[in-house]
């Protein structure tokens, strides 16, 4: 076989079919769109209408609302970030920060900041600038003989 002989199976290629060019054609007049009016108009959209009566979306009842004020952190395990650690991703000397975080790969974008979550265990001495962080995170962090400092406030602890 050579490169030369390559060819598509017979009958696997078709001729684009030319609409609206005379009655001869097969899909002349409509340009098989079959009917005349709004429908067959380009760019007229009017999925959702059904005939005058009451739209499905328009007939059921909403629910919920979107709070423009809540907050999105990234949550993360002091277990995971020892093992980081120990894997040589993150650096025990310098503080630990979102950017830190992301550079890690642990943690893929920034959101509203971090929240350091408690489950699992951790031996490093990490000072952590963070955005919020539990109780019991920021006791098992102490207790290694690390340092939390919440960026957001007060209201971060929860």
């Amino acid at each position: 076989m050579k490169l030369n002989e390559l060819s598509d199976n017979p009958g696997s290629i078709k001729n684009r079919m030319r609409v609206g060019r005379g009655i001869g054609s097969g899909k002349g007049k409509t340009g098989g769109r079959g009917v005349k009016g709004q429908k067959a108009r380009t760019g007229v959209a009017i999925k959702g209408f059904e005939g005058g009566q009451m739209p499905l979306h328009r007939r059921l009842p909403k629910r919920g609302f979107f709070n423009p004020f809540s907050t999105h952190y990234n949550e993360i395990n002091i277990g995971r970030i020892q093992e980081a650690v120990e894997a040589g991703k993150l650096d025990d000397k310098s503080p630990v920060t979102i950017e830190s975080l992301i550079a890690a790969g642990l943690v893929s974008k920034a959101r509203d900041g971090v929240k350091i979550l408690g489950q699992g265990e951790i031996k490093a001495k990490l000072a952590f600038e963070v955005a919020a962080a539990s109780k019991g995170a920021i006791a098992a962090i102490e207790a290694a003989g690390g340092s939390v400092k919440l960026l957001a406030g007060d209201a971060a602890t929860a």
